[in-house]
């Protein structure tokens, strides 16, 4: 939830043109069907608690 109101307010700035956003979210569909799904979700777990400590 937290990607996806970046997306949208990088998008609404103008840094982001709709196409890339698709593209990207389409990788993200991608992945997500993929042996690494598990890794990445992990990662990002990770990382958020990396985030979220300081």
């Amino acid at each position: 939830m937290l990607l996806g109101s970046i997306v949208v307010v990088l998008v609404k700035g103008g840094y982001v043109c709709v196409g890339s956003t698709l593209t990207c979210t389409l990788s993200g569909f991608t992945l997500t069907a993929t042996d690494l799904a598990p890794t990445i979700n992990t990662s990002m777990a990770s990382l958020a608690g990396l985030i979220s400590s300081f």
